[in-house]
């Protein structure tokens, strides 16, 4: 069955529609990625179908963000994000799988069960926004809506072989996503094609009064202005190769010397050592992760647990059978770095780092236009390898620094390795997203006319 791309979904007419949403219900009701979860709600009957993540509000929708504590919860109003779609004649349909409150980078920690890679069923499809992933991939969504903290959509865009944009912080409106952590979170899309993620995110970007953290910009306008054409100085960070395994490094390789063949500019860069930017960023997220979760006890938020007999035995219980172990893991250690005795020597030393971080970003983008990295140091590994929750953390040293800095990137697939896709992310300044969708698109197709 053939899925068209966003953009070509754009020139249906209503019965058009129609069918391509007749389509879509037969195929996720035959496929076995469990990429969604829930009834398969429609939205808007007269509106694309755009598949949305399950920590993004949708006014009358069930929203759990893939918790035990939440099942059940209906959403009172639309994200932003949502209402910005309707705007541009797209609307959700179905709520994709997540790791639990978009603590993760397998999708496996969901309430609901993991969702399986469309390219191998034994393969993680990648975290937070696997399941928003998975079915763009796998043929059962033309696009989907992800969130991204620490590199929930780059990482499965990449694992499974789509695009994926993380936009500069305050780009969209966070006003209706479920906080993980406040500072770090931004909604972005989940595409087959470079054309479609720009699309898709005109049609969510722009300033929203709702949001004290929106930027103070209209809605773009990249779709129209894509130009594949531009040459550009791209920076490269061959240290940070060092994590990488030896089919991502010739990847990278790879997607340098293209870039070079076709007239831009290739500079070597250094960045701070990953081992400071992981410390930093787990520092911060949990904190705040303790700190927005505290909501969720069963009085404000939160299915009640029963047989209690004072109000500590209420928390105590609600919370021990509502959230999952990496959720408590990271509430643990959150509050642990916001205590008294360790505020100054864990939090601030981290809001210290994190500082240092954006400031060799800026530095290196004042000198080029984007920077080249991969996303991952592997492809997508199997659930039978599922890793230590320190080594998970790991997976993430190539796109955490992003959210720390604010800053956009945009994930591509450049090629495969025994099957599995390989992605690699361009980084650039605030702000600049057209700058890394022409660069996206001119690589894209550079990409194809080497196969």
């Amino acid at each position: 069955m053939y899925i068209p791309t966003l953009q070509e979904a754009l020139k249906l007419d209503k019965d058009g529609i129609r069918e391509l949403k007749a389509n879509l219900t037969q195929a996720i009701k035959q496929s076995n990625l469990n990429a969604y979860v829930g009834d398969l709600q429609d939205y808007n009957k007269e509106c694309l179908p755009i598949a949305i993540k399950d920590n993004i509000n949708v006014k009358g929708w069930e929203i759990t963000c893939a918790s035990k504590i939440l099942q059940g919860y209906i959403a009172p109003y639309n994200a932003t994000a949502i209402e910005n779609l309707a705007k541009h004649k797209m609307a959700p349909f179905g709520r994709t799988n997540m790791d639990e409150f978009a603590m993760g980078s397998t999708t496996a920690s969901s309430c609901y069960g993991k969702t399986l890679n469309p390219k191998n069923p034994s393969k993680v499809p990648g975290g937070s926004s696997g399941g928003s992933a998975a079915a763009v991939a796998g043929g059962i969504a033309i696009a989907a809506l992800g969130s991204d903290t620490g590199g929930s959509i780059r990482q499965p865009a990449s694992f499974c072989g789509c695009v994926g944009l993380k936009p500069t912080y305050g780009r969209v409106s966070r006003y209706g996503l479920v906080a993980y952590s406040s500072s770090l979170d931004q909604i972005g899309p989940i595409t087959q094609n470079i054309t479609d993620c720009a699309i898709l995110f005109d049609a969510i970007s722009g300033y929203d009064k709702m949001d004290s953290t929106s930027a103070n910009f209209s809605s773009t306008n990249t779709y129209e202005n894509l130009n594949a054409n531009r040459k550009m100085r791209i920076a490269i960070l061959p240290s940070l190769l060092k994590d990488a395994d030896k089919n991502i490094q010739d990847a990278y390789q790879k997607s340098i010397d293209l870039l070079s063949a076709n007239g831009h500019t290739i500079v070597e860069k250094e960045m701070l050592d990953t081992s400071y930017i992981i410390a930093a960023y787990y520092v911060i997220c949990t904190a705040e992760a303790s700190s927005n979760l505290a909501r969720f006890d069963g009085v404000r938020y939160g299915n009640r647990a029963e047989n209690v007999n004072n109000l500590k035995e209420l928390y105590l219980k609600t919370r021990s059978q509502g959230f999952g172990d990496e959720v408590k893991r990271r509430i643990l250690l959150g509050s642990f770095v916001l205590s008294s005795g360790y505020y100054d020597a864990y939090y601030i030393k981290a809001q210290k780092v994190r500082t240092l971080i954006a400031r060799q970003y800026n530095e290196i983008l004042k000198d080029c236009d984007a920077i080249l990295s991969p996303v991952a140091p592997s492809t997508a590994f199997g659930f039978d390898e599922c890793k230590t929750p320190l080594q998970m953390y790991l997976e993430d040293i190539y796109t955490i620094g992003v959210n720390l800095a604010g800053l956009p990137a945009l994930s591509l697939p450049v090629g495969e390795s025994e099957g599995m896709p390989i992605g690699m992310q361009l980084i650039g300044a605030a702000f600049e997203e057209q700058k890394l969708l022409d660069l996206g698109l001119n690589l894209e197709n550079l990409i194809k006319e080497s196969l």
